[in-house]
């Protein structure tokens, strides 16, 4: 098993949802995150400092299965694609192991 940490613009999350949804990767998690990079960007008021340099993006946690894993990533490749900087990052990291707490099941099926 495989986590795949897909970080992307806001503005491409909804399609990346769809497109994932269309090949049966119906479950991730995804949180706010912030960061720095090359792309360039207005400084903005945040948490009360006016001079924070930040970069707002969205992190996709995916856990898949190893034979979902190049079809996971072409997939957000593609649609988070825009060619400018700041399109995101992909990280793929090994999974030791997995459970359901619901069913008790451990490993590739806890993820299906």
């Amino acid at each position: 098993m495989k986590k795949i940490e897909a970080i992307i613009r806001r503005s491409k999350f909804e399609e990346v949802k769809a497109a994932l949804h269309a090949i049966d990767i119906d479950f991730f998690s995804y949180n706010e995150c912030y960061g720095v990079g090359n792309e360039k960007h207005k400084k903005e008021v945040f948490r009360g400092s006016s001079d924070t340099d930040f970069i707002s993006r969205l992190q996709l946690d995916i856990v898949v299965r190893d034979v979902n894993l190049k079809k996971t990533v072409d997939c957000i490749m593609k649609v988070a694609y825009t060619g400018e900087v700041g399109d995101g990052k992909i990280i793929v990291l090994n999974v030791e192991d997995s459970y359901r707490i619901r069913t008790g099941e451990i490993g590739d099926p806890s993820v299906m």
